[in-house]
């Protein structure tokens, strides 16, 4: 028996594996693009390691495309093939392996629970958990699960940093700016290159209106993002907004370009259209546009990366992304097939997401697609229902904020200014600065 950085017990008799294992649990928890080579060397080290299967699946499944399933379902029997000698702990990843390949996310989330309910110092249960709770919207519980488990941890820890990073972010959606930064800054002071906690502090500043900030403090950080993987990209984003906040568009247009979405990045051929940075160039050019930006060509790769993703539910945030693109060029028969995939995925009613993709995702995705057509009526009659339920489809409030801005454009659009003054003053119930950001400009000049 070997113990992981944590002094939890991981059933593999190889030094070598161990070792490997805790080098890939760290890059995992960083954002290192080692992550996967350092898990394929525990796998050459011990091919019997029940956890280190289990891993490579949860590596897969992180990526949530559904091309993925065979790699995750191989990983899994391979793990279970070996799960008689394993610990309780390490057979319970397992388990929660299985329901989220299933896509039954509540039962994974309560396997990630029920590890860190006796085994609190569990990075990887911590840092799925967090993964898949802030996916889901539930930002609550994304806070309440480091909470839970902090108490067992100290600043002597390896990972320590990590919790940290975690903790912060979960503040910052929780609405509790002064932790976010307290925290996220912390773990930067103990491991510079944390991506997670870098961050979750751009978040606190975004949401405060800080963009003079937010820019300091990202350009002070990249530097130390060499060994990053596709979050640096969006710690990119994040910068482009700050600059877009400022009135710099060209910044903005020149970091799409380089950092963002720069198709000849080894990040990006590795993955031309990870979920993460679909999201990020999508809706970075729907609000360029909307600010009266010109993006010349740049929607087409991303339609021509959303068309064969019609179907993918994996990630629900990511759908109406991709409608963004497919809008973008009117390929509207593209446009049809993914309102008719999300409309028989809902009617399936398998997994955590079939409800509501019926329910949020579908008017999100038909709202997007009215709002390029400037059906402007439509767009309020479909979002207005569920903007206090876009939560549920996952993914930041400042990710977010993008269809806020659709609903309110088209509620000035469509004449109702009324509607429009009351939605512009909701927006501060989740941003310190309110409606006094540059993509609300258009609207509140019109009310006001």
């Amino acid at each position: 028996m070997r113990s992981d950085a944590q002094g939890l017990t991981i059933t593999t008799g190889s030094d070598a594996a161990a070792a490997a294992f805790v080098q890939a649990v760290e890059a995992f928890a960083k954002y290192r693009t080692d992550t996967m080579p350092c898990t394929e060397q525990v796998l050459t080290a011990d091919p019997g390691f029940a956890l280190g299967h289990c891993l490579k699946g949860y590596l897969v499944m992180l990526a949530s495309n559904r091309a993925n399933l065979p790699v995750v379902a191989a990983a899994l029997a391979a793990g279970e093939a070996a799960a008689a000698r394993a610990t309780p702990r390490e057979r319970a990843h397992l388990a929660a392996l299985a329901a989220w390949q299933c896509g039954e996310l509540d039962t994974a989330l309560a396997a990630w629970e029920a590890i860190l309910a006796d085994h609190p110092t569990d990075l990887l249960a911590l840092r799925l958990a967090h993964f898949n709770y802030f996916w889901l919207g539930r930002a609550a519980d994304m806070r309440a699960s480091v909470e839970r488990a902090a108490p067992r941890w100290d600043a002597t820890m390896p990972g320590f940093g990590t919790l940290l990073a975690m903790r912060a972010f979960g503040a910052e959606e929780s609405g509790d700016y002064r932790a976010a930064e307290r925290d996220g800054r912390r773990a930067v002071e103990l491991d510079p290159a944390d991506l997670w906690a870098t961050h979750a502090v751009a978040h606190a500043l975004e949401m405060q209106g800080r963009a003079d900030d937010g820019v300091v403090w990202l350009e002070a950080s990249a530097p130390r993002w060499g060994d990053g993987n596709n979050m640096i990209h969006h710690l990119w984003w994040h910068r482009a907004l700050f600059h877009l906040e400022r009135g710099e568009t060209d910044a903005v247009l020149a970091l799409y370009d380089s950092r963002i979405r720069n198709l000849d990045s080894p990040l990006v051929r590795t993955l031309p259209d990870l979920y993460i940075d679909i999201q990020n160039a999508a809706s970075l050019l729907w609000r360029l546009e909307h600010v009266g930006v010109a993006v010349g060509a740049r929607w087409a790769e991303l339609a021509d990366k959303a068309e064969p993703r019609i179907g993918d539910h994996a990630l629900l945030f990511t759908v109406p992304h991709f409608m963004m693109a497919l809008a973008a060029l009117g390929r509207d028969q593209a446009a049809g097939r993914l309102l008719d995939a999300l409309r028989e995925f809902a009617t399936a009613g398998v997994g955590t997401l079939a409800s509501i993709a019926g329910a949020v995702a579908l008017p999100v995705c038909e709202a997007v697609l009215a709002h390029r057509k400037a059906d402007h009526g439509r767009v309020v009659a479909l979002l207005l229902p569920v903007r206090d339920r876009l939560w549920q489809i996952g993914g930041s409030h400042a990710q977010r904020d993008v269809f806020d801005q659709m609903l309110i454009d088209s509620a000035v659009a469509s004449g109702r200014l009324d509607l429009a003054r009351r939605l512009l003053r909701d927006t501060t119930t989740a941003w310190t600065v309110g409606p006094n950001r540059r993509g609300y400009a258009r609207a509140l000049a019109a009310v006001t």
